[in-house]
């Protein structure tokens, strides 16, 4: 088994469980985009969508000689149930995360699914500083090198991007009257609703599904995130949970014993290259997350091939009476069901650094401007007791990029504070989609704004799973949201052809 996406995993999220040991360290990952492909059929990527790209400014918002540098943007366009320029048909638009757009086209199938029914164009645009989306000649050694080239790496640039490019789609292809709908799950949600806010003008509503955009300044509690995670498995089982909590401290007490590293490599089935406390540590909280935040009703295949409800069968593992009290037996078998449903594996190389999908970009997105503290462990944790602590994240960015944080820039450009008085004044038609088993809906909408800012809530939901491909598997509750989000979007939609007529 290919383990190197994996390590980067755990090494990124580390840091959100153990905090910074040391500036070697990375600044951890947005875990909502942490996506391989779904398996697709019987369609592949190349029917699913044409690549092409699109000549994009440098800076948009100065005027400065190096603001009119260009770059190549990659966006995939679906055209095959597409009704037309003629008859104003719509345009439905994701709002790209931070990697590469083809994973985030080929798990977004929803929009592939309403696409009959609505007869929409669809577009999938990729953030820029990811994937093929490289300024600076397309050279992303260059485009990385240092903050002077990183500074154009923001989300309000990347929301630019997408008005530009949709507008000058629009207009190449005589479609200027075609509404559009944006659509984006974790941070691409966040993008989705943000892009709706910022240009009403160009698209009429956002479904922006597991978005935390409250999980900002003071706003949502840095222990949000580990208590949803360690409900979801408590919740399944309390001895699952205790053993769970207790392993932490056991494998720091048998790595400081003789022989104690050799004992943690066999019981995990690591590779004989180097193991450590903390790195296995690593290795098992990124089990532990991935699976809550996907904790699907029916078997995936992201990272590697999960069966349905994956919390249940980690607990199930934990639980078998097969392993008596051996905790290391109970944990390997857990981190199987992430790690190793397959059965193929032989060992785990905690080593390998390699990042197949070019995430890098998200440390200087989390040193600069999204800082959503997520670290905060209290005493009932299934993690170690720990503190969210600003100054930490500061010193890193510090070392590692010589920027400073500006941790209230997120709510001073796009609010978040009293959201449900101040957006329900000056905005409107969005869907925010929260399932309760995702630990990123704490820092989610969870309640109404007005008639026309939803707040769709799945008690047994997890991260975007309104977006993925439907199945005949999927539950009436999962089969309810879909079904409530297509009239929401029909709506807006009937209501915009209806502003359209000049009969009316």
């Amino acid at each position: 088994m290919a383990t190197g996406f994996i390590s980067l995993l755990f090494s990124l999220l580390s840091l959100l469980f153990f905090g910074f040991s040391s500036f070697a360290k990375p600044i951890p990952s947005f875990p909502s985009s942490i996506i391989q492909a779904e398996k697709i059929s019987p369609s592949t990527p190349n029917e699913l969508y044409h690549e092409k790209f699109f000549t994009q400014v440098l800076d948009h918002y100065t005027f400065r000689p190096q603001s009119y540098k260009t770059f190549q943007q990659r966006y995939l366009i679906n055209d095959k149930y597409w009704g037309g320029a003629e008859k104003n048909a719509p345009i439905f638009l994701y709002t790209g995360n931070e990697g590469d757009i083809e994973w985030f086209a080929q798990n977004t199938g929803f929009m592939f699914d309403i696409a009959p029914h609505f007869k929409p164009l669809l577009v999938f645009i990729e953030h820029r500083f990811y994937g093929k989306s490289m300024p600076f000649g397309g050279n992303k050694e260059v485009a990385y090198s240092n903050s002077s080239t990183l500074g154009y790496l923001t989300s309000t640039q990347a929301l630019a991007d997408y008005a530009t490019l949709i507008i000058d789609l629009k207009k190449n292809l005589s479609a200027i009257d075609s509404p559009v709908v944006v659509f984006g799950g974790s941070y691409g949600g966040m993008l989705a609703a943000w892009f709706r806010l910022k240009y009403p003008h160009v698209a009429i509503g956002a479904l922006a599904s597991s978005s935390p955009i409250l999980n900002f300044e003071n706003i949502t509690s840095p222990y949000s995130f580990n208590n949803i995670i360690t409900q979801d498995f408590r919740g399944e089982s309390e001895n699952c949970y205790k053993v769970i909590k207790r392993s932490w401290q056991e494998i720091e007490d048998t790595a400081s014993q003789p022989g104690g590293l050799e004992i943690l490599r066999r019981s995990f089935r690591i590779c004989r290259n180097s193991i450590s406390a903390s790195s296995l540590q690593s290795w098992l909280n990124t089990a532990l997350v991935y699976t809550a935040m996907t904790d699907y009703p029916t078997p995936s295949n992201f990272l590697s091939p999960m069966p349905a409800y994956p919390v249940k069968e980690m607990c199930k593992a934990i639980d078998d009476p097969k392993t008596g009290n051996n905790t290391f037996a109970k944990l390997y078998g857990a981190a199987s069901v992430y790690y190793n449903y397959s059965g193929t594996a032989t060992c785990f190389d905690l080593d390998d650094d390699s990042d197949p999908h070019g995430l890098g970009g998200w440390s200087w997105q989390a040193c600069t401007e999204m800082i959503m503290p997520t670290s905060g462990s209290n005493k009932d944790s299934i993690f170690p007791a720990s503190e969210w602590n600003y100054e930490d994240r500061v010193a890193f960015c510090k070392a590692y990029f010589g920027v400073e944080p500006r941790p209230n820039w997120i709510t001073t450009e796009f609010g978040g504070h009293d959201i449900k008085r101040v957006l329900k004044r000056f905005t409107s038609n969005i869907i925010l989609f929260n399932g309760l088993r995702d630990p990123w809906s704490g820092g989610g909408v969870l309640e109404n704004i007005s008639s026309s800012i939803v707040a769709i809530i799945a008690k047994q939901g997890a991260h975007h799973v309104d977006l993925r491909f439907a199945t005949r598997e999927d539950p009436k509750w999962l089969q309810d949201v879909r079904k409530r989000e297509v009239s929401i979007i029909g709506k807006w939609l009937s209501e915009y052809y209806d502003d359209l007529d000049p009969a009316n």
